[in-house]
């Protein structure tokens, strides 16, 4: 299959501080070659952003980057994405209007029969409440850090934030997510990363969340 020529970039909206509204039951699923070009995304996806899909079709997947969000973050997914790994995030993204709307993004790695990476699946849900409070000044401070010192020293930061948790960036996020922050050691004789596995399996795809 050809890649999809990634189209000119649109003008970046203007920041706006309204949310677009996202109901708990929202799937907003996207599909981007390995260059993060947009290839297929959702009726959500595209309702969501207020881009017309031919207008999202062809672009790169930065065209809903909210500028509050730290580069870190995405620098750290992207190069998790490259290595066949997932990363999931709380991201705050823009629509053309400006709004901004927060989700829990989880991805999917497609390689082809050689083991070369074919395309990426985004799937995103609202994120609850508690997790977008907690986040807010954490991505502040990393962002501001970018502005002043660049992208390595927001990373030092960032780990020192997390060491101070115990946590890695994985269950950090697991713990914002699920509202317990007591997952700094196994549980039930279970390894965290099979419990991060299993719980963000029920976040993504249960039909019914208690937030």
């Amino acid at each position: 299959m050809s890649e999809i020529s990634r189209k000119p970039k649109l003008p970046s909206p203007t920041p706006v501080d309204r949310e677009v509204k996202l109901h708990e039951d929202t799937i907003l699923i996207s599909i981007t070659d390995k260059k993060g070009v947009i290839e297929y995304c959702n009726e959500d996806f595209v309702t969501s952003s207020g881009y017309e899909e031919f207008e999202l079709v062809g672009a790169g997947h930065n065209i809903i980057r909210h500028p509050d969000m730290p580069r870190i973050i995405f620098k750290m997914m992207w190069e998790r994405l490259q290595e066949g790994k997932n990363m999931i995030a709380v991201v705050k993204n823009m629509a053309k209007s400006g709004k901004y709307y927060w989700v829990v993004t989880d991805f999917t790695v497609k390689k082809d029969a050689k083991d070369e990476v074919l395309s990426y699946k985004g799937i995103r849900r609202l994120a609850p409440k508690k997790a977008i409070e907690e986040v807010i000044p954490l991505y502040k401070k990393l962002k501001d850090i970018e502005d002043v010192k660049g992208m390595e020293a927001s990373l030092k930061f960032l780990n020192g934030f997390l060491d101070t948790k115990e946590l890695d960036y994985d269950h950090y996020i697991e713990s914002l997510v699920s509202g317990s922050m007591d997952l700094s050691k196994e549980k039930n004789g279970k390894p965290l990363e099979k419990k991060v596995g299993a719980f963000f399996n029920w976040f993504f795809f249960a039909e019914k969340r208690p937030f």
